[in-house]
């Protein structure tokens, strides 16, 4: 039987997570769609980066499909990715059930905290 941490462990040997610095510098230069997973009650708290797709965790699967009528069109198996949340747990395991889903270049960006005191950029 698998707990938590399996499934956290497993998306971590898999998924790579890289820097808010790292994460900022691709999110400016345009080479990166982000994608935050959390719940739509956190963003008030603390707002999300800029121009983030909210797409919360539990549907993701529906959005990233392609051939699903909730498809978000922004999210192609081919575009750099960048998965967000409040600290990178939920944000790799989104990640690992996207490259399950044939996406080829997706990221762990970590937590939203960590990137707004990065200096990364943000909005309500």
């Amino acid at each position: 039987m698998k707990t938590a941490k399996d499934y956290l462990t497993e998306a971590n040997s898999v998924v790579e997570k890289i820097s808010p610095s790292e994460g900022i510098e691709r999110h400016n230069s345009g080479d990166l769609v982000v994608v935050d997973v959390r719940d739509s009650s956190a963003f008030p708290e603390t707002g999300t980066v800029l121009g983030a797709l909210r797409i919360p965790r539990g549907i993701i699967e529906f959005a990233a499909d392609d051939t699903h009528p909730m498809h978000n069109t922004a999210l192609q198996k081919s575009s750099a990715i960048g998965i967000i949340c409040a600290v990178g747990g939920q944000a790799a395991l989104t990640a690992k059930t996207m490259k399950d889903m044939g996406f080829t270049n997706v990221v762990n960006l970590g937590g939203v905290n960590a990137w707004a005191e990065a200096g990364g950029p943000m909005e309500d």
